[in-house]
């Protein structure tokens, strides 16, 4: 389960109502930096590192090795969800291979993000590019190393590298008393949670014919190979992605669902040639409560774009697509699809280019909007025929089924479709 644009696809929703056909959930990308929201029983959870299977009891959620953990936010985020009666340590697992983030990755991120001034690229400042750095510089503390006895030595060393860092290469000012008090408690507490070899349980639960569904976090166009570079995340968020980050071969894998929103949003710097810098941008944001879930930052929106769903499509093996937020869209009249770039020579080309920052302009192509209320829709009869034309087109460009339809952000605001044109 992916998300095929910038992220805030929705995915944590659409992994809630999944989970019952499945025996097992697994986080396989990402930190702290993701925020899946699910809603249901008209309340709200906000999932940061937890998979979003939690709330089922007979599912077992698994954090992999490709995810990097803030113990303190681990903590938080489990203690908060036992206070509502989630028996979250009984069915939670974690892998001896997730790195762990700690306080100086964090300084380290804002530190960088300061120096990069009107260049910076966004980061949520959760220490989530400076843990995976040290991950491929081969320096990086992992959810294991808190089981050995010199632990605590690895663990000065590499915060003395860091305050090298902080203090020479960018002439930071911090304090580290407080979180590194938060940080050893929140160790102590890592240390009860099962911490085990994930890759070995995965294998034996696909060898016995229990079913795995592979959580990703952010979205296809933050991959740091394939994303717009250098506005990505640092990690791989593709379906190859589920192979690194959990330790499972690719033949494992039988059916990729990518998620897409009925328009764009993005949230911090980067190319977004579709964005809306204008009241109709404006009306989707308040009208589809685009604010991040992690960080409350107001997201950038703009018309869908079929070239770069289309690319996130073809580079994932998608085999299912989902639309979610299509109510947002009630309120418009006209709704403008992108399905082509006119390059700065005047050619136009349906493939998305090296560079999409500068010299490209959409070519649009309009649709009517549907002026419905269609929250209150559970099954795919009930949807307004405009609203069914849009998704055939859809379905016609990208030559993959929308399999399912969102209509609101409760768990039983979806609905299964049938392919119209695939």
């Amino acid at each position: 389960m992916l998300g095929l644009q910038w992220g805030d696809e929705g995915k944590g929703k659409v992994v809630d109502v999944f989970t019952p056909q499945y025996d097992i959930v697994a986080r396989f990308q990402g930190g702290p930096n993701a925020g899946h929201t699910i809603v249901f029983n008209g309340q709200k959870y906000v999932l940061h590192l937890i998979p979003s299977g939690i709330f089922h009891e007979n599912t077992t959620c698994l954090i992999g090795n490709g995810v990097v953990i803030d113990p303190i936010t681990l903590r938080r985020e489990i203690e908060n969800l036992e206070k509502t009666g989630e028996p979250v340590r009984e069915k939670l697992l974690i892998s001896q291979r997730a790195h762990l983030i700690l306080p100086s990755h964090k300084l380290l991120d804002a530190a960088s993000e300061k120096a990069k001034g009107d260049k910076k690229i966004g980061s949520t400042l959760k220490g989530i590019g400076p843990t995976y750095m040290d991950k491929t510089g081969r320096n990086g503390l992992r959810v294991g190393d808190v089981l050995s006895k010199d632990f605590e030595a690895k663990y000065s060393a590499l915060v003395a590298k860091h305050k090298t860092m902080l203090d020479n290469l960018y002439d930071f000012e911090y304090d580290l008393s407080e979180t590194e008090a938060q940080f050893r408690e929140a160790i102590e507490f890592l240390k009860s949670l099962q911490l085990i070899n994930t890759e070995y349980y995965l294998q034996d639960a696909l060898a016995e014919g229990k079913t795995v569904l592979a959580e990703g976090a952010q979205g296809m166009l933050l991959d740091i190979e394939f994303g717009n570079y250098p506005f990505v995340t640092s990690s791989n968020t593709t379906t190859s992605g589920a192979c690194l980050g959990l330790g499972v071969p690719p033949q494992e894998i039988k059916k990729v669902f990518g998620i897409f929103k009925a328009y764009c949003t993005r949230v911090g710097s980067g190319p977004f040639p579709t964005e809306l810098d204008d009241e109709v941008g404006e009306r989707i944001r308040q009208e589809g409560h685009e604010f991040g879930a992690t960080t409350g930052r107001p997201r950038r929106t703009g018309w869908l774009d079929l070239p770069i769903l289309k690319y996130a499509v073809k580079l994932n093996g998608t085999t299912d697509m989902i639309m979610t937020k299509a109510d947002v869209l009630s309120i418009m009249d006209e709704l403008m699809v992108c399905t082509k770039y006119r390059l700065e020579d005047g050619t136009e080309t349906d493939q998305v280019p090296y560079n999409i920052e500068s010299g490209i302009t959409p070519v649009y192509e309009s649709h009517p909007g549907w002026r419905d209320d269609i929250t209150g829709a559970r099954h795919k009869d009930e949807l307004p025929a405009v609203l069914k034309d849009y998704i055939k087109m859809i379905e016609e460009y990208i030559g993959v089924p929308i399999s399912y339809v969102s209509v609101g952000p409760d768990r039983e605001q979806i609905m299964q479709m049938e392919a119209m044109t695939v």
